[in-house]
């Protein structure tokens, strides 16, 4: 593809994410998959446009009211990200919105006139008040705010920034050596996670499902927190787990590694369809049988009260740990939206803490940085709860991690892009008293 075609892609895809309430990933692999014009190399230079155009938002809609743009448009919006973040000029742009081909229409008037207004400026301006400079609506600062207090600017710095690709190796099939051997025959490069004991981060980009590592099932994508979370939950051949909120299984495939495929594994989640995409996934990894429940099934959770050794809660949450892959999910949240995760989070909360037998664990996690939807929870949780209690993280990872110090004091674990670079993410072991 000729580079005015791509940005004339960009355009459309962005048009479609203003219309449509869909994840930018799916919108942007659509669109690449549909057409089969478009290769390898236009699919990345895509992808990061359309992410580049997401990440500065706030920003750019900043300089477009600041150079009294009479209407955000979606190419208004695009041109204002190629002068200010890709340093294009004038001349670039004229030369690539040359209306050929599938490239995008010449430029208006008006769009010349923004363009000289916004070149030799860069995103971020001393005038831009906090909320724009860290791509965070006004609503929402506070909470951040909140929690990061004087690392504020560095944190939100970092959950702009592009997310490392990091794999998980599965140890039903291998180490991280013999991953690292069999990836490098397919030319990834890669070096080990700092804190996970089975991470790998892979140096650029690479087509890693067509690796043999990938389809022998030697590794999975998943960032280095998510791993640390299925760690935590001391899982051990021969237990009875239940992934209360399973997804696609990432967590289920690190839990069935752990207990070496041995012992009860179920995996529960509303969306039969998400359950369904994981069983090739499970397949792929050698896992043996893993039960899969779509909720609500109240007569199961009766009928198994009590009975398991590990309940994990991944629940559901503002994903605001995760916005370095997800840059479009900071602009779709709303206190509305989060309201209904927080009551999401404590009815999910409650009901899976009744699967936990007496001397069990329930393990609360989200990938959330928002203090309401992690530490608040938990409070709230064993106020009501008085046979919980709370197992000091410090202690859960000494006996599961010996080898690597812990990166906290606190009762809790929160991981964030800037102090540990992995997504963003909340943890808390809990345990249900014996008696209880």
């Amino acid at each position: 593809m000729r580079p005015g075609a791509r940005i004339g892609a960009v355009i459309e895809i962005l048009e479609d994410l203003e219309a449509r309430a869909v994840p930018a990933d799916r919108v942007v692999t659509a669109y690449t998959r549909s057409r089969r014009y478009v290769g390898s190399k236009d699919r990345r230079e895509i992808g990061d446009l359309t992410y580049s155009a997401l990440r500065t938002w706030l920003r750019v809609t900043w300089w477009l009211e600041r150079t009294g743009c009479a209407e955000a448009t979606t190419r208004a919006r695009l041109l204002a990200v190629l002068v200010l973040a890709k340093k294009m000029t004038p001349e670039d742009l004229e030369m690539f919105f040359d209306g050929e081909g599938y490239g995008p229409s010449r430029l208006t008037a008006d769009e010349q006139s923004l363009i000289a207004a916004l070149s030799g400026a860069g995103l971020e301006h001393p005038e831009q008040p906090a909320w724009v400079r860290d791509e965070v609506a006004p609503w929402l600062h506070g909470h951040l705010q909140a929690r990061f207090s004087e690392d504020m600017a560095v944190e939100m710095s970092a959950l702009q920034q592009e997310a490392e690709v990091v794999l998980r190796v599965n140890s039903l099939k291998g180490d991280r050596a013999s991953a690292q051997n069999a990836l490098a025959k397919d030319s990834v490069e890669t070096h080990e996670t700092r804190i996970s004991p089975i991470g790998l981060r892979v140096e650029g980009r690479r087509a890693l499902q067509a690796s043999g590592a990938f389809r022998d099932g030697l590794i999975e994508v998943q960032d280095e927190g998510s791993q640390l979370i299925a760690l935590l939950c001391d899982v051990q051949p021969g237990m009875a787990v239940a992934d209360y909120c399973a997804g696609a299984g990432g967590k289920t495939l690190g839990l069935a590694a752990n207990m070496k495929s041995r012992g009860r594994l179920v995996a529960l989640d509303l969306d039969g369809e998400r359950l369904r995409r994981a069983v090739p996934r499970l397949e792929r990894a050698g896992v043996g049988a893993v039960e899969q429940r779509r909720l609500p099934d109240n007569e199961w959770v009766r009928e198994n009260a009590g009975t398991f050794d590990r309940v994990l809660v991944d629940a559901p949450c503002s994903g605001s740990g995760v916005w370095r892959r997800q840059p479009d999910a900071r602009l779709a949240l709303t206190p509305e939206r989060l309201q209904e995760y927080l009551t999401a989070q404590t009815e999910v909360m409650q009901a899976a803490a009744g699967l936990v037998r007496p001397g069990g664990r329930l393990i609360y996690a989200t990938c959330s940085l928002l203090q309401e939807e992690d530490e608040a929870q938990v409070e709230a949780f064993l106020k009501n709860n008085d046979e919980f209690t709370q197992c000091r993280i410090s202690d859960v990872w000494a006996s599961v991690l010996p080898e690597v110090a812990c990166p906290t004091e606190e009762a809790h674990l929160l991981l964030t892009p800037h102090k540990h670079g992995t997504d963003g993410f909340f943890v808390s072991v809990l345990e249900r008293r014996a008696g209880g």
